[in-house]
C-alpha cells in the first residue's frame, strides 16, 4: 500500500484540543516519503503531561488507513494505545513509512539513518504542535527502533526526552540486539519493563541484566518486572507473557507514572 498523498502535512493554527477523536497525521520526511501516525489525546478534562511515540514489535507494519483504522493492531502497545491516553499522555502510534508499506515493512530498516530521519520528523511535529516532552516507547522488535533512535539523536539534535523499553530484544544472532547498541550515547531517562515469565527466545527475562548493565551511566533509570496475566500461542507473540496479556492496564499505568515522575 502506498499512501495517496505523499506530501500531506497537517498544520494547525491553534493548539490541538484535548479529548478529540484520534487523528491521522502524515508528516513529510525524506524525499517523496511521508511518515504516518495515529494521534490520540487524553480525556477532555485531562491535560497531557507528555507525548509518547509507540513502536510496535514484529515487522512494525500496522497499516493505518486514512480514516484511522489500524489493520494490524494486535501488538501490546498498539492495542493498549487508549490506556496510555487515559493515563494523561498524548499518544502517537507510528506506522512504517510510505516507502515501506509492504512486507518486510521495518525488517532490516529499524537501524538505518532513514528510519532515524522519519522518527525525528514525528518528534519535531509533536513538539511543535503539542508543546510537550516526547518519549519513545518500544516493545519487542520495536525496542530496536526506540533504542537505536535514542543512540543516534540526543535531545539537542531533535531526539526524544526519554525512553521506555518493554520486552526488549536482548539476544539475536540474526541482527543487532539492544544491549549490543551504543547505549553509552543515551543521556535521557530510560525505563526497562519485562515479564518475569517471558519465554521468547530473544527476550528471556533471565537476560535482562545484559541490558540494565549497559545503562548504569544514566542519572535516571529503573527496571520494572511484572508477573501475572495469561499466556497463549507463540511465546514471542502479542498474547503471550511477552505481550503482557491480561495485565495491560497495570503495565501501562506504571509506565505512565514513571514518565510523569521523569
Amino acid at each position: 500500500m502506498i499512501y495517496k498523498y505523499l506530501f500531506l502535512l497537517i498544520i494547525f493554527t491553534s493548539p490541538l484540543s484535548y479529548g478529540q477523536a484520534p487523528l491521522v497525521v502524515d508528516v513529510p520526511t525524506r524525499s517523496g516519503v511521508i511518515q504516518r501516525f495515529l494521534l490520540l489525546q487524553p480525556p477532555q478534562e485531562t491535560r497531557a503531561s507528555a507525548a509518547v511515540i509507540l513502536f510496535a514489535g514484529g515487522d512494525g507494519g500496522i497499516e493505518i488507513s486514512a480514516d484511522g483504522v489500524i489493520k494490524r493492531g494486535g501488538n501490546f502497545l498498539v492495542r493498549s494505545r487508549a490506556l496510555f491516553a487515559e493515563q494523561g499522555l498524548a499518544v502517537a502510534v507510528i506506522d512504517a513509512p510510505s516507502d515501506r508499506q509492504e512486507p518486510p515493512y521495518l525488517d532490516n530498516f529499524r537501524q538505518t539513518p532513514e528510519h532515524v530521519a522519519d522518527v525525528k520528523a514525528v518528534i519535531a511535529w509533536l513538539r511543535q504542535e503539542l508543546k510537550l516532552p516526547v518519549w519513545l516507547i518500544g516493545t519487542s522488535n520495536g525496542t530496536r527502533s526506540a533504542a537505536y533512535v535514542a543512540t543516534q539523536l540526543p535531545p539537542a539534535d531533535g531526539g526524544a526526552d526519554g525512553l521506555v523499553l518493554t520486552s526488549t530484544v536482548l539476544t539475536d544472532r540474526r541482527g543487532v540486539a539492544v544491549p549490543a547498541m551504543a547505549l553509552g550515547r543515551i543521556n535521557v531517562p530510560v525505563l526497562v519493563t519485562h515479564h518475569r515469565l517471558d519465554s521468547c527466545r530473544v527476550t528471556l527475562a533471565a537476560d535482562v541484566s545484559q541490558l540494565t548493565g549497559r545503562l548504569k551511566h544514566l542519572q535516571k533509570t529503573d527496571t520494572l518486572i511484572f508477573d501475572g496475566g495469561i499466556t497463549a500461542g507463540d511465546p514471542c507473540g502479542p498474547r503471550a507473557y511477552h505481550g503482557y496479556n491480561g495485565i495491560e492496564a497495570e503495565v501501562v499505568g506504571k509506565i505512565a507514572a514513571w514518565i510523569r515522575g521523569g
